[in-house]
């Protein structure tokens, strides 16, 4: 063995929760090792400059859900700046009938909507009055039609489910893909009724950070995990990490592994997995079989992201956050993000700039169509959707994600059982990333101060 070492933690992948639990474990002033298969940290999040554009490959924006994500961007501060999108980002709009509708965003536009049927606008003043459900593997459709009625289901939370996993709501279960709503119909009988409460009960300080706000950050996510990648130092950095395997040992963990050929060794007493579900197996292989293969067996979204930028745009007005395609309208793209229209300098002035998603679970096909056929679909539905009669970009550019988004299905309670089950059986070992607790940049982050906390307070008695 060539190089031997030892640290207080070893974190698997570079992405955002690993980078975020590491840098809050060296601010805590613990030891800790970041592995990374890839020649950069970052994941999938990365920024490009070109021509006067800034765009990202990967995800584009956040939701400050949690408390947490703010708090970072304030630990940050000097290295990294919050951008919350202009007051635009609230605007979504809704393909039906071959015309775009705003989503409705208070009483008098609900009722004015033709995106809902009347049956459903008089039905939802019954809402408050239904029983809770009783089945806790309930689907989003399920729920949204028991409650509120198809038309809510195919024009606001079919699209909406579109935008956020890319995933079919008669297959997503309420309960582990929105955790939120399954328990403000469980906590108080009602959306409405729910939504009434929560607004009339007092927020801390602290909870006060969640304003539900999308966010980016100066420049771009990149600017994000560049920041947390410097704050933790290229000394407790390894890229080029290839074909890492963990094993227990008494004083903890050993990870071999390679990098640039030569075999190296890690040893720690706490480790932390942050890798896509499909390679935990490979990392962990001590675990017994049938565990783990309920992590592997997770299933994902495939996407292709269209990255189009225009120095002059002569199409219709861009004035929200995007455009949703509903699945019952047959189009061939999810939904179009204005990213442009409100966020700063992300184009030239009096240009756009888009990103275009085509697949999702349920076309699969469509992700992963030739680059051709992809040009053909984004120029067709941009015509057509979005006015532009020369829908040629001054630049064009196509990322593609095979396994693009987690998708939390009834098989996420065997998932996070048998993931208690492993970490009960080996002491100091962590399960993380996208695999459990939310799939969002604020859910990744809360998960990741939370593991970095617990394992600091831990290393402490040692």
């Amino acid at each position: 063995m060539e190089n031997k070492r030892s640290t207080g933690v070893i974190i698997v992948g570079a992405g955002l929760t690993g980078l975020t639990a590491a840098w809050y474990l060296k601010s805590k002033g613990c030891d800790v090792v970041v592995l990374e298969k890839n020649s950069r940290p970052g994941g999938v999040i990365q920024t490009f400059s070109e021509d006067g554009f800034i765009y990202e490959a990967g995800p584009n924006t956040g939701v400050l859900s949690h408390p947490e994500a703010a708090e970072l961007f304030e630990d940050l501060a000097g290295r990294c700046r919050l951008e919350t999108a202009d007051a635009r980002a609230k605007r979504r709009l809704i393909w039906k009938s071959g015309r775009w509708h705003a989503l409705p965003n208070g009483l008098l536009s609900a009722v004015k909507t033709p995106l809902f049927t009347a049956r459903d606008k008089l039905r939802i003043l019954g809402e408050p009055f239904r029983r809770k459900g009783q089945d806790p593997f309930e689907s989003v459709a399920g729920l949204v039609k028991r409650r509120l009625g198809k038309s809510y289901l195919d024009f606001a939370v079919d699209p909406f489910i579109s935008g956020i996993y890319a995933g079919d709501p008669e297959k997503l279960v309420t309960r582990y893909a929105l955790p939120k709503l399954y328990a403000l119909e469980q906590n108080y009988g009602s959306f409405i009724r729910g939504a009434v409460r929560k607004m009339s009960e007092t927020a801390d300080e602290r909870q006060k950070k969640a304003t539900r706000e999308v966010f980016s950050a100066g420049g771009g996510l990149a600017s994000l995990t560049a920041a947390l990648a410097d704050g933790i130092g290229s000394d407790r950095m390894i890229l080029n990490a290839e074909n890492v395997k963990v094993k227990p040992a008494k004083s903890g963990f050993i990870a071999d592994f390679m990098v640039d050929g030569r075999s190296c060794r890690l040893e720690a007493p706490f480790v932390v997995s942050t890798i896509d579900s499909m390679h935990v197996p490979g990392l962990f292989p001590f675990i017994d079989g049938r565990e783990v293969s309920k992590l592997a067996s997770l299933e994902y979204a495939a996407v292709t992201q269209v990255v189009m930028g225009y120095r002059k745009w002569r199409g219709m007005s861009l004035n929200a956050f995007g455009g949703l395609v509903p699945s019952v309208e047959r189009r061939d793209i999810l939904g179009v993000l204005f990213t442009s229209s409100f966020l700063k300098n992300r184009a030239p002035d009096g240009g756009a700039l888009l990103s275009v998603f085509i697949g999702g679970y349920r076309r699969r096909e469509l992700a992963e169509a030739d680059d051709d056929h992809i040009r053909t679909i984004v120029y067709d539905e941009v015509r057509q959707m979005l006015g532009l009669k020369h829908p040629e970009p001054d630049i064009f550019r196509i990322f593609r994600y095979p396994r693009a988004i987690p998708q939390y299905f009834r098989s996420s309670k065997e998932r996070l059982e048998a993931i208690e089950r492993i970490e009960d059986s080996y002491s100091g070992l962590t399960i993380a990333g996208a695999i459990r607790d939310g799939i969002g940049m604020a859910d990744r982050i809360r998960q990741a101060k939370a593991i970095a906390g617990s394992i600091a307070e831990k290393l402490t008695k040692l």
